[in-house]
């Protein structure tokens, strides 16, 4: 056992009531190439799996798409009841996009697919709830307030607690948030890509969760010389360790859930959450970000 703990990173409430540990989890990782099928290693992902709660991690990120069903299946081969040291674990999944193979993702958001595929995750997570769903894409082949009143149907049956967005807009949240309550937005974010800052701004001033995935990626940051990269040998650490920290010190809504499916990595991972970045090293990273990605 280690002193790693995800609740180091501090707390975020979602919906305004339950709170998670800020340091979360994605679970797309935990599938074959392509996001497709059963991991090369299945003993290898229970055991990063089992890890989490160890670790303090007890927001998990999955979506039916992933494997499709793969990754919803092992978490609860590995963790159902979904308990962790300190109470429950909160799960969190996705539908919305249908899967013809590996690397491709096709939107579907058609209101009776939506709630059967909600149902079925219900069964793959052996849960009578589910604590976060999140329409995966907005289909623009469907009228944006079917697939809206899909997620309400949802909200109001009680088979889901939460409802959240991904990859949205401003005025989708807006357009959403007027017939349920969007507890989390779910949008690509790290110091390389920052096309959602205005997004990030609005669920801050709202008090929506902001989930950026691929919450890792630097790019040209980590190279040698660079701030990110001359920060994180001061500190001892490591790139990726710095960009997690500079994302959780960003906004007190954002909620990252970094992948893998390796113990080892995951473990690197929650040490972030112990990384308290200054108000100069937070500012020095954030103005080579902007430059890089201007």
């Amino acid at each position: 056992m280690t002193d790693l703990d995800a609740a180091n990173a501090g707390s975020f409430s979602i919906g305004g009531q339950t709170p998670v540990n800020r340091l979360g989890y994605g679970a797309m990782r935990v599938t074959g190439p392509g996001i497709w099928g059963p991991p090369a290693d299945k003993a290898g992902a229970l055991r990063t799996l089992e890890r989490l709660p160890e670790l303090g991690v007890d927001f998990i990120d999955t979506a039916d798409s992933y494997g499709p069903d793969v990754s919803e299946e092992l978490l609860a081969e590995a963790l159902h009841p979904y308990r962790s040291h300190s109470g429950g674990l909160f799960i969190a999944t996705k539908a919305g996009l249908t899967r013809p193979g590996p690397d491709r993702w096709i939107p579907s958001g058609k209101p009776d697919y939506l709630i059967a595929q909600a149902k079925k995750s219900l069964r793959k997570l052996r849960v009578e709830q589910i604590d976060l769903w999140q329409l995966h894409r907005i289909d623009p082949r469907v009228p944006a307030g079917e697939q809206f009143g899909a997620v309400k149907a949802l909200l109001d049956e009680g088979l889901i607690k939460y409802a959240g967005l991904s990859e949205v807009s401003v005025a989708e949240i807006k357009a959403a948030a007027k017939v349920f309550p969007v507890a989390t937005v779910q949008n690509r974010y790290n110091l390389a890509d920052r096309e959602h800052e205005d997004v990030l701004d609005y669920c801050a001033a709202q008090g929506i969760g902001f989930i950026p995935w691929y919450p890792l990626a630097a790019g040209d940051l980590a190279k040698p010389g660079s701030p990110l990269a001359a920060i994180a040998e001061a500190r001892g650490a490591t790139p990726s360790q710095i960009a997690l920290a500079w994302i959780l010190k960003r906004s007190p809504v954002m909620l990252p859930i970094p992948g893998t499916s390796q113990v080892a990595h995951l473990e690197e991972n929650v040490a972030a959450a112990d990384i308290d970045l200054s108000d100069a090293e937070f500012a020095a990273i954030d103005r080579a970000s902007k430059s890089f990605t201007a």
